[in-house]
């Protein structure tokens, strides 16, 4: 019947974290995270722990999201997997398990750009957040990407904008790494930030044409800047911890306002919406909304939950390639790289 609910599994394994959701249409009605901790100790994702943590978490995580969907498996419509980019041997995991149960079921196989997702997060159905309408920019961050996106349809996107070294989140994370901070030390900048002067210390910005992104030279500065500092003062990081932090995550924000600044001027497109990883960052989120007044765009900033990797944001997709009957065969293979 046209009217029937589709129900979506959808499997995210792309990374560290494994990740079952199940939707109806664009309704989420589960969305099951496992995070991996056996990484901490090492101060970043181990992918060969990864890829055995997901074996582990996978069954339990997809159990749990059809339990908790009060859906029967025989109800499910489709089975959504990420194919990249990620870790290969953690998209193996997330593939195989996908093929495996889709053809036990007899039932269509979709494949995911895992960053379509974070900007179709979107277009979940949830009260309280609106959704953008095409065409858009997207502004994606995280610890594998910055991109600046010009969306003008569920599968009409083109980068206008990236990184030529690192991404905004490992600039995050590496920075907090030479503060001393535990891994992942992105959320803890962002924590000691909020209590911190912004305009303590100044960083100067990479000089990079067009719409593009650098941070590893702004990550050089601030490690020669904290060993110039501790030389003079071995307590320096402990009595400045809040300025430190709020000044690192004042510049990377003015790099990403710049850029972003310059694509709105270049395309004409007011509306703004954002999504990866560090798009939880409370300066990034609070500066966008500040942006709406300031420059009259209208900004986009998903549910919290809907920022970081998770099975939703990769079953709303497979819910738009449902409807267009975008499948794929069996033999589909996971790409640890791929395009947009």
């Amino acid at each position: 019947m046209a009217n029937d609910p589709i129900f979506i599994l959808a499997i995210e394994s792309s990374c560290d974290d494994t990740s079952a959701a199940v939707l109806q249409n664009d309704n989420v009605l589960s969305n099951i995270v496992a995070n991996q901790s056996v990484h901490i100790d090492f101060g970043g994702v181990v992918p060969e722990l990864a890829s055995r943590a997901h074996q582990q978490n996978m069954i339990p995580v997809v159990d749990k999201a059809i339990k908790k969907a009060g859906i029967e498996k025989s109800q499910l419509n489709a089975i959504a997997f990420t194919q990249g980019p990620g870790l290969m041997g953690s998209l193996l995991v997330g593939s195989s398990f996908a093929k495996s149960l889709a053809m036990a079921l007899s039932i269509p196989l979709i494949s995911v750009h895992h960053m379509q997702g974070h900007i179709l997060a979107h277009f979940i159905n949830e009260e309280g957040f609106d959704k953008p309408t095409f065409p858009f920019l997207a502004l994606t961050i995280s610890g594998g990407h910055t991109q600046i996106i010009k969306v003008s349809g569920f599968f009409d996107m083109e980068i206008i904008g990236e990184t030529t070294d690192d991404a905004v989140g490992e600039a995050f994370d590496k920075s907090a790494k030479v503060l001393g901070l535990p891994y992942p030390g992105g959320p803890l900048i962002d924590k000691y930030a909020q209590l911190g002067n912004p305009l303590a210390y100044s960083f100067t910005k990479p000089k990079v044409s067009g719409l593009d992104f650098s941070f590893s030279g702004l990550k050089t500065q601030i490690l020669y800047f904290i060993q110039k500092n501790l030389k003079e003062n071995p307590q320096f990081i402990e009595q400045n911890l809040n300025d430190i932090c709020a000044s690192i995550q004042h510049a990377i924000i003015e790099i990403i306002m710049e850029k972003l600044k310059m694509a709105v001027a270049q395309t004409g497109i007011r509306q703004i919406a954002i999504g990866g990883g560090v798009s939880a960052n409370s300066g990034i989120r609070k500066t966008l909304k500040e942006a709406e007044n300031k420059y009259g765009w209208k900004t986009y900033v998903p549910k919290f939950e809907y920022t970081t990797d998770n099975a939703a944001m990769i079953g709303i997709v497979g819910y738009y390639k449902y409807l267009n009957k975008q499948f794929e065969e069996l033999n589909v293979v996971s790409k640890p790289r791929i395009d947009l």
